[in-house]
């Protein structure tokens, strides 16, 4: 015989929103292994020119996502299992993970709330700089255009645009269609690529977001049951 009364509905409302946890984690996990394998990012951050890759940064914050998704698996777990033994020992130590997951995620937020343009930025200055040497050699130097064109290429097929800006996607479209270059995805899409860049990766951010956020607002009423319940545990006459 455990808990009765109020506790053990906390009990149950512990167990079912530790159940929704571990889902999230798992839901984390995934959409973190989506997006570290999203054929988009992918092929535009494995991209390397004149020994320089791509931006990291994207990446970074997506292998932090994957650790954190396993991670709340195995305290969702450890909370669900804690709340149907009833043990203090165990939801303690639950108590005290999620402290300091919450801590990590409050610190990660800010974090990410004064970078989020970080990763478009870095994407945006490396295409500029893969987009200046590939119009400059081709059009200067027909035997080294094949150093830069390709990168570039797949930049404009893999986002489906072409040119810096609206300027520079109608020299580009000019040029391809005399025959000087050949850097315009195959669809003639007027679209520039700082817009797509933007695009992708802001959208991935608040994807991110989102779900921090929601598993933000779901530790908070763990950590509000979690407690309840212990001491519940505690000032059972059973105990």
């Amino acid at each position: 015989m455990g808990v009765e009364g109020c506790t053990k509905c906390i009990k149950y409302l512990l167990f079912f929103f530790n159940f929704i946890f571990w889902l999230a984690g798992g839901v984390i996990l995934g959409v973190a292994l989506w997006l570290r394998h999203d054929p988009q990012t992918s092929n535009l951050l494995a991209i390397e020119f004149d020994g320089a890759s791509a931006p990291s940064t994207f990446y970074i914050s997506v292998h932090i996502l994957i650790a954190v998704g396993a991670v709340m698996m195995v305290v969702g777990f450890l909370g669900c299992y804690g709340a149907i033994q009833e043990s203090q020992c165990l939801l303690g130590t639950f108590f005290a993970c999620l402290v300091i997951l919450f801590a990590c995620e409050v610190a990660a937020g800010i974090w990410g709330f004064m970078h989020k343009d970080t990763v478009s930025k870095e994407m945006i200055n490396f295409y500029d700089t893969v987009y200046d040497k590939a119009m400059t050699q081709t059009l200067t130097d027909k035997d080294k255009q094949n150093a830069a064109t390709p990168v570039l290429k797949v930049f404009h097929e893999t986002l489906n645009c072409c040119g810096k800006g609206q300027g520079t996607s109608f020299f580009t479209h000019f040029t391809d269609t005399f025959g000087l270059t050949d850097l315009c995805p195959s669809s003639g899409t007027m679209t520039n690529c700082h817009n797509r860049i933007h695009e992708l990766f802001s959208d991935k951010i608040y994807l991110i977001g989102i779900a921090a956020l929601v598993v933000a607002v779901i530790m908070i009423f763990e950590m509000i049951f979690s407690m309840v319940l212990c001491c519940g545990i505690r000032n059972s006459p059973v105990y």
